[in-house]
């Protein structure tokens, strides 16, 4: 492995801070034995042995700092913010972690051993990341990229701006060729009349972006195959895009390419396994949250009148395009919208009540909806399902909109987490960009971290509309 080769598929950085955190939330429960007792005589007499306990209190932190956000790669938090979650991860996993002592005994730490370790827990992860946000630099953590091709689809790279959607690559370079059809801006050099080896070699590149607007006779099979057997990867614009964006950018997708790239496969032990997780948390989820759903039901009657309807069923549009009535809490005023007369919600809608504004803005509209996964007309996760008028329309103006409904619509998604809501055809484009991304990587551990991420949302409010 060539110096500064990075694991494919895992973020290192990610992957570091992921790694520090679990070893100081591991070693706190023994740091904190050999605190509180002479030695390991004394603390298996009156604790028993701490490993099934240290890697319980391990799993259950690093997923509350997991559905806090503060794992995610494109996300850039300042050390004040990222202190702010660690704060609500740890009282959150330390709610988890008092029930989790009282179902199971035999993991119990006793109050003080565990706020203790908790303690040396919480300031060890606070210590760790303010080191690593101060002193690591992020191209160390950067792929080093050449683009061959600096036409118009190698511009869509220069279309990535933002210093957050930049820090998993760093260009140096574009290679162009006669069959560009312009040349665009890809913050790099221009290196013509070089060969791609020799280039690739003298850079230092780790990977090679294939973003040619024309491939057909212009694709240097020979030079590509040498860089690649040299350890230097190749890969294509879209698969890059992918990678770095978490989406799949639809104007520069193609029918074959649908076909032949790894995903978009759903097998019956697929949809046996998502069927069976659906059902076993979606009646622990109503289990928890019913008390939620009667104070919601209550607070609606009250703002509206013991005669108003709680609940709102709507048409959607479902798997393979079979329609189905989804069930909310009602956050307009009844009658809000006249019969045939569908328009999508806005920012700032006068129609919606001030009961629910709140709970469109913690997604608390979207509980009823359990009922529909229990159903089996929705999942836990999937894109977000749309009306059928709105279909039709987007279905005739934007290319592979139906592919979204290749997979069961879901109360939360991808396209949920990463684009805030939208009510235009140009929303409709980026949103469809991300389901693709779900529907080509959909998979049991995607769902869970997007339902992980989804608490992030809900707690801080975003994409609420």
């Amino acid at each position: 492995m060539r110096p500064g080769t990075k694991i494919r598929g895992i973020r290192t950085p990610l992957l570091l801070i992921a790694i520090g955190e679990a070893m100081v939330l591991c070693s706190s429960v023994y740091v904190t034995a050999y605190l509180l007792y002479d030695g390991p005589a004394a603390w298996q007499a009156d604790v028993g042995d701490l490993f099934p306990k240290s890697v319980a209190v391990t799993a259950i932190m690093i997923l509350s700092l997991i559905s806090m956000g503060l794992y995610q790669f494109h996300q850039r938090l300042y050390f004040k913010e990222a202190a702010i979650r660690v704060v609500v991860a740890f009282a959150a996993g330390s709610t988890v972690l008092a029930a989790l002592f009282y179902l199971a005994p035999s993991l119990e730490l006793g109050r003080r051993f565990t706020t203790i370790a908790l303690l040396y827990a919480f300031f060890g992860i606070l210590v760790l990341r303010f080191w690593f946000l101060r002193t690591v630099d992020d191209n160390i953590f950067s792929y080093r990229t050449l683009v061959y091709g600096a036409g118009e689809r190698a511009g869509s790279i220069g279309d990535l701006r933002r210093k957050a959607d930049r820090r998993g690559f760093k260009i140096l370079g574009s290679v162009p060729t006669p069959r560009d059809t312009s040349r665009t801006e890809v913050n790099g050099p221009l290196f013509e009349g070089r060969e791609l080896l020799e280039l690739a070699e003298e850079l230092d590149a780790e990977e090679i972006v294939v973003a040619l607007d024309d491939r057909r006779g212009n694709l240097p099979i020979r030079d590509l195959l040498a860089c690649k057997l040299r350890g230097i990867e190749v890969i294509d614009l879209l698969e890059f895009l992918e990678r770095e964006t978490g989406k799949i950018r639809v104007d520069l997708v193609s029918p074959g390419w649908l076909i032949f790239s790894s995903g978009f496969r759903v097998t019956k032990l697929r949809r046996a396994v998502e069927r069976g997780f659906d059902l076993s948390l979606s009646l622990l989820c109503f289990a928890i949250v019913w008390p939620i759903l009667l104070l919601v039901a209550l607070c609606i009657k009250l703002e509206d009148g013991p005669g108003a309807s709680v609940f709102y069923r709507q048409r959607r549009v479902g798997l393979h395009g079979d329609c189905f009535d989804v069930l909310k809490f009602r956050s307009m005023h009844e009658n809000a919208e006249a019969p045939g007369q569908e328009v999508w919600a806005s920012q700032d809608d006068d129609r919606v009540t001030r009961v629910g504004k709140f709970i469109r803005k913690y997604r608390l509209d979207e509980l009823p909806q359990i009922l529909n996964v229990l159903r089996g007309d929705m999942s836990l996760v999937g894109p977000r399902p749309e009306r059928p008028k709105f279909v039709a329309q987007l279905s005739e103006s934007i290319p592979y909109y139906a592919e979204r409904h290749t997979v069961k619509p879901g109360i939360t998604g991808w396209a949920q987490l990463k684009y805030a809501y939208g009510s235009t055809e140009q929303d409709a484009v980026e949103k469809l960009q991300y389901d693709l991304f779900y529907v080509k990587n959909q998979g049991l551990m995607l769902d869970v971290a997007i339902l992980l991420q989804t608490v992030e949302v809900v707690l801080w409010g975003k994409g609420a509309r």
